[in-house]
């Protein structure tokens, strides 16, 4: 039988609610019985009338746009149908899980016996910032396809942007997207060492946060590779660094920066350079001068950069960079695709918190308060982060506080 019908609302509200369809709820539909459209969409409306009281119910909310149009696929064989129902929907993610599974309470349509079963509830944004994210690479790569030597350096500080984007966190360590699956693991000391690697197609290689504590996630790690590769910087401090490193775990080769030079900072050319001139580990120890005094390894560590002293995971430092673009007390949400929202002010964060669906952090750029962790623990959100402690903070178990005045 053909496609579709369009039915359920009046006309005027359709325009009205696709504009603003957050999700779509996708439901399989079988009857044991030859039943036409309109008998299906009479069942839907008629059999959840009255079951979810008057704000729930579908014909209202179709008046006011909050449902859209039922539209629905059957076809017919052997004197049964089967078929698809889609429903979108502008209400937030309860309410469409509430309307989504009344439909499963529907058992008969006409005298037929009918089963519905609800496929799942699509968010329609999720799949329209893939859709912008694909569409983006396209559209860069004919850019730097395009591009002659001249533009290399613009080239270069976009794809930069995008390489961000592919880290990732290995028990709170930031890494590359192959640490796990690669044959070889290059170990850097810090996030942006890793960030400069990705901007080369390096999708190997793992923070260890500087000279603290080795996490044993990362020791159990390099154990389980055919080769691992230290890269430490052109320093006294990239010196120490291996001297630490190469007596708690397995360490192949030592690739050196220049002197004076930081891998977070070097060239493609440079840093590749670096790689291929890597050095076995015995014969790199051989060529290191006397081991310094540990007083001096202690006045390193602790001038060391802060953010590998901190012990806050790789996402959370993410979150921290917000803060600098935020005002006083104002706020935004970090999505769980890495987007992030408009900034807020403190007396609309409770609302906006409520109809955050999907955000998983808060960035507050002030002191986060109780009642900032009651409105995260309200609206499911499970880190906050701000610059100190405020009023009535305390520790809680469902919401995880990070500051910078401890962490950055």
């Amino acid at each position: 039988m053909g496609r579709k019908n369009n039915t359920g609302g009046n006309k005027g509200g359709s325009g009205k609610s696709n504009k603003a369809m957050k999700y779509l709820i996708k439901a399989d539909l079988k009857v044991n019985g030859n039943v036409q459209r309109k008998d299906i969409i009479g069942a839907i409306m008629g059999q959840t009338e009255g079951l979810l009281g008057d704000e729930l119910e579908l014909r209202k909310l179709q008046r006011t746009a909050r449902i859209g149009h039922v539209d629905v696929e059957v076809k017919s064989s052997g004197g049964k149908v089967n078929g698809e129902i889609l429903i979108p929907s502008s209400m937030d993610n309860v309410e469409t899980a509430i309307i989504a599974s009344s439909l499963e309470t529907i058992d008969r349509i006409g005298p037929c016996a009918a089963k519905i079963t609800v496929k799942e509830i699509q968010d329609v944004r999720s799949t329209k910032v893939n859709a912008v994210i694909d569409r983006a690479k396209d559209l860069l790569l004919v850019m730097v396809n395009s591009g002659d030597a001249a533009t290399k350096t613009v080239i270069e500080e976009v794809r930069s942007v995008l390489t961000v984007g592919t880290a990732k966190s290995f028990h709170g360590l930031t890494c590359g997207p192959n640490v796990e699956t690669s044959d070889s693991l290059i170990i850097v000391e810090g996030r942006n060492d890793v960030r400069n690697l990705l901007n080369f197609g390096v999708k190997n290689a793992i923070s260890c946060d500087g000279a603290g504590t080795i996490k044993q996630e990362l020791l159990d790690l390099a154990a389980t590779k055919e080769n691992v590769i230290l890269a430490i910087d052109g320093d006294r401090g990239g010196e120490m660094l291996f001297r630490q490193l190469n007596e708690t775990m397995k360490i192949d080769f030592v690739a050196q920066a220049p002197v004076g030079q930081e891998w977070e900072l070097l060239p493609q050319k440079t840093a590749t350079k670096c790689l291929s001139q890597k050095m076995e580990t015995a014969k790199f120890a051989a060529k290191l001068p006397e081991d310094e005094p540990s007083e001096d390894a202690d006045a390193w560590l602790e001038d060391a950069p802060a953010e590998e002293q901190a012990e806050a995971p790789a996402e959370v430092h993410e979150y921290f960079d917000h803060i600098a673009d935020l005002k006083a007390n104002n706020a935004v949400f970090v999505n769980v695709d890495g987007t992030v929202s408009d900034a807020v002010g403190p007396s609309k964060l409770a609302a906006a918190a409520e109809d955050a669906d999907g955000a998983v952090a808060i960035v507050f750029n002030g002191a986060v308060s109780d009642r900032i962790l009651d409105i995260a623990s309200e609206a499911a959100i499970e880190t906050v982060v701000g610059t100190k402690e405020g009023k009535g903070f305390a520790a809680r178990d469902d919401v995880k506080a990070w500051l910078t005045e401890k962490h950055a």
